[in-house]
């Protein structure tokens, strides 16, 4: 954080009506925008505004082209009219640029702007999949449990045709599949190949034994290649029978055990969703909890990341955000990932979860330890604080 905030003494310490009255002096044309309809996959609970009568594709295009020119870049023009679109809006306008300019956008993104904000930006102005398959990838090249994370996050947090769209995006920007790659980097040198998956991850984090490392590839494989029932649909008694089953691994600390890869890994989502809450009406303590007091392993660590990605990725999303602005430093690739890869799904909720765990606010917290054009553009995407 800088020695000087960046708001100026606007934001710091001021509660969420005040906080409300700093968006609009970010953006005075507030008013001109009203939220996108049909967010993404959460039902209305994105965050993104667009302007309530839409530029054609070509106008904006024409707008960013202006930005680009001149002596320096107009950073806010691109934040005006890219922080305010939709996927697909965005998709259109970078096709239109294309056609109208000869040159792609993000390539003109990339060379015009830089740092966390270029990031920022570029991730945003990336198709859907491609940025998710791109993320992964990435992640696949770092060591540590928050990278671990991103997979968990696009396997569990992704609807089941998002899922699929990643996968296809990957084969075609990197000659191979997620599968391939993650057992790739994965995997000891078996001479039977069974352990397959994220071994040089696995060693550089320290995930406990070989059949450990097994499990936790069988779990990430699992929910990497699973398409799940897209509907809601619930069957009551076979959630209590799972649910018992869950509890009676939990408590003889099987995690590992096949059926509890196999129960999250191919549930619907609905399904899952009343395990768990027949596994809390019937113990009366929520699944996640049982499972931190049971294993403290990293691969109890991603269980808990994978039930709540698939039940509440509002709770995952809030603990991604809060680790990356608490302590020294900023984690911005995680501060990013995570506002700009739910900023059109359910927002709103991570926000929401936020307050509630946390005592403060998503949007004080982003005020507090970022700075610039990164602020502002994450700002953007986060929507007004609620008053």
């Amino acid at each position: 954080m800088p020695d000087t905030c960046c708001c100026h003494g606007h934001c710091c310490g001021l509660d969420a009506t005040r906080l409300h009255l700093v968006f609009q002096r970010l953006n005075p044309f507030t008013c001109l925008y009203r939220l996108a309809d049909g967010q993404g996959e959460g039902g209305g609970m994105g965050t993104i505004t667009v302007p309530a009568s839409i530029p054609s594709p070509e106008a904006d295009g024409h707008k960013l082209r202006k930005a680009f020119q001149g002596w320096g870049t107009d950073e806010k023009a691109i934040i005006d009219i890219l922080g305010h679109r939709t996927a697909a809006q965005r998709s259109a306008i970078a096709a239109a640029y294309a056609s109208l300019y000869g040159e792609s956008l993000l390539d003109r993104l990339h060379s015009e702007l830089s740092g966390d904000f270029r990031n920022a930006v570029m991730l945003w102005a990336t198709d859907p999949a491609e940025r998710d398959a791109k993320l992964v990838n990435k992640a696949l090249k770092r060591k540590g449990e928050r990278h671990l994370w991103v997979i968990i996050e696009v396997a569990c947090a992704s609807s089941p045709d998002h899922l699929i769209a990643v996968r296809q995006a990957y084969c075609s920007l990197f000659a191979s599949s997620i599968e391939e790659d993650v057992a790739h980097k994965i995997t000891p040198t078996e001479p039977l190949g069974q352990v397959m998956l994220l071994d040089i991850i696995i060693i550089g984090i320290g995930i406990g034994s070989s059949s450990s490392n097994l499990s936790f590839l069988q779990l990430l494989m699992r929910l990497l290649t699973s398409y799940r029932y897209p509907e809601d649909h619930v069957a009551v008694e076979l959630a209590k029978h799972e649910a018992a089953q869950l509890f009676d691994a939990v408590q003889k600390k099987q995690l590992h055990h096949d059926e509890v890869i196999r129960v999250l890994s191919t549930r619907n989502k609905s399904q899952l969703k009343e395990t768990f809450e027949q596994y809390n009406e019937g113990y009366g303590r929520r699944i996640e909890e049982d499972i931190e007091g049971a294993d403290r392993s990293q691969f109890a660590s991603m269980l808990k990341a994978a039930i709540w990605c698939i039940a509440s990725p509002e709770k995952h999303f809030a603990e991604v955000v809060r680790r990356s602005v608490v302590g020294l430093g900023t984690d911005e690739d995680s501060l990013t990932r995570a506002v700009v890869s739910r900023a059109e799904i359910d927002m709103k909720k991570v926000k929401e979860e936020y307050k509630k765990r946390y005592n403060t606010t998503l949007i004080y917290d982003v005020v507090d330890d970022t700075s610039g054009d990164y602020m502002r553009f994450l700002l953007t995407l986060i929507g007004p604080a609620d008053p």
